[in-house]
């Protein structure tokens, strides 16, 4: 990268008119050229494809693909990218930009859930989300969606996954009958009231309780078994809603890995009856 970043460099300065602009173009809009074609180049800067196609054999490349391969495989490491973008977050916050405060702090959470994994807890929950003889799923309304999205996923690897979103008596499939062998997972939010009394009437029934939430739920080590938690927003999100989804798709994902053979035969049994039925899943 910084070989062709010296070319261009170099015939910006001593190149010939057209040279001088294609090399321009080059330099300022690498991370476009992958998506560019010589005459697209050509056309933006009104050159003919021939004047772009001679100076990128002056680079030593036969096209532009071979620069799009160059590009490729001269990526920089994740962490060093990392580390580039993080400082460039930061600098925005700072000055003003909220979205890219938004972004660092993401980038961060990820970094949670990371260390979370591999802490013993990490992997009891996905141990017990694997043998429970039932799994039942339960959050407030607002977080329906990833609660059903959760079941989906954990569908890969077992089975008798349920979601329960409290209306309707729903609760009476968990609540209606003492058990030893079941766990409930609660995804807890600061708009879900009732998810002490729920878990602490799982507990009562004989569940074991899964708790996702917050670090610093007062009562989650009084009512809940296990519990993996987020550190709050900083930004004023008040469900942390793309740290909860990270969360819960990192779990599933290492849910499914556990499982091994066992999740890839039912993933291929859940593929045939999708064809037999004519429906396709999104994975």
């Amino acid at each position: 990268m910084e070989d062709l970043g010296q070319k261009l460099r170099q015939y910006i300065k001593i190149g010939t008119p057209a040279e001088r602009r294609i090399a321009k173009y080059f330099s300022e809009h690498l991370n476009e050229l992958p998506f560019e074609t010589a005459s697209s180049v050509a056309d933006k800067l009104e050159l003919s494809p021939m004047t772009v196609g001679r100076f990128l054999r002056l680079l030593g490349y036969q096209g532009l693909d071979g620069i799009k391969v160059h590009l490729k495989e001269s990526v920089p490491p994740v962490a060093l990218q990392l580390s580039s973008v993080l400082e460039q977050l930061q600098k925005d916050a700072g000055d003003g930009r909220p979205l890219a405060g938004q972004i660092a702090e993401q980038i961060e959470m990820l970094q949670h859930i990371y260390n979370l994994s591999g802490h013993p807890q990490w992997q009891e929950a996905v141990t017990a989300i694997l043998t429970s003889s039932e799994v039942f799923v339960a959050t407030h309304p607002s977080f329906s969606g990833l609660g059903r999205h959760l079941c989906d996923r954990l569908a890969f690897a077992r089975d008798h996954v349920r979601f329960l979103d409290g209306s309707n008596g729903s609760y009476i499939e968990m609540l209606g009958r003492q058990t030893d062998s079941a766990l409930a997972v609660i995804i807890d939010s600061p708009r879900f009231n009732t998810s002490r009394l729920l878990a602490r009437s799982a507990r009562r029934a004989g569940y074991k309780v899964l708790l996702i939430t917050g670090q610093y739920t007062e009562w989650a080590h009084e009512f809940a078994n296990l519990t993996l938690s987020l550190p709050p927003s900083r930004t004023g999100c008040r469900d942390n809603l793309s740290a909860m989804t990270a969360l819960l798709e990192c779990l599933t994902a290492a849910v499914i890995q556990a499982a091994g053979e066992q999740a890839e035969d039912r993933m291929r049994k859940i593929e045939e009856l999708e064809g037999m039925f004519g429906y396709t899943s999104i994975r």
